[in-house]
């Protein structure tokens, strides 16, 4: 008996060991290259309606929250299976992108972020992303 709650205790202390090691294997992505044209776009829409909200409210969750979360901290269920991190949007950091660089990450993407040009189609849907994702502050 006592041999086998050791061999347990053994296995569940590997076990633990090697899921911390996956998701500190996780690391940050490098800087974006955004191009000039995206740094300076601006919003078509006005961010502050509700509907708006609602709307990119609608289209984070069905198009984002599974790898960002649903409040933006990166901590989606399939944030783990990514070898890079999604990154955390309440973060100054993040916040302190234009909106145009914004744009080009969320829609033009790179590496494990995929292109949503062709899955969110209307340019206010993808503003209203946008503009949503500004209500992730801290």
């Amino acid at each position: 008996m006592k041999n086998s709650m050791k061999l347990v205790a053994i296995l569940c202390t590997g076990l633990i060991f090697t899921m911390a090691n996956v998701a500190m294997a996780q690391k940050a992505g490098g800087p974006w290259t955004v191009p000039a044209k995206y740094k300076s776009m601006k919003s078509t829409i006005k961010a502050d309606d509700a509907s708006i909200k609602s709307i990119g409210k609608e289209m984070f969750n069905k198009h984002c929250k599974s790898c960002h979360g649903s409040k933006g901290l990166g901590d989606g269920p399939k944030a783990a299976s990514l070898k890079t991190s999604t990154g955390d949007f309440s973060s100054a950091k993040f916040q302190a992108y234009s909106d145009g660089e914004l744009y080009y990450m969320s829609f033009v993407g790179r590496d494990e972020m995929p292109n949503f040009e062709k899955k969110i189609v209307d340019e206010a849907d993808r503003w209203a992303v946008i503009g949503y994702i500004r209500t992730m502050k801290k």
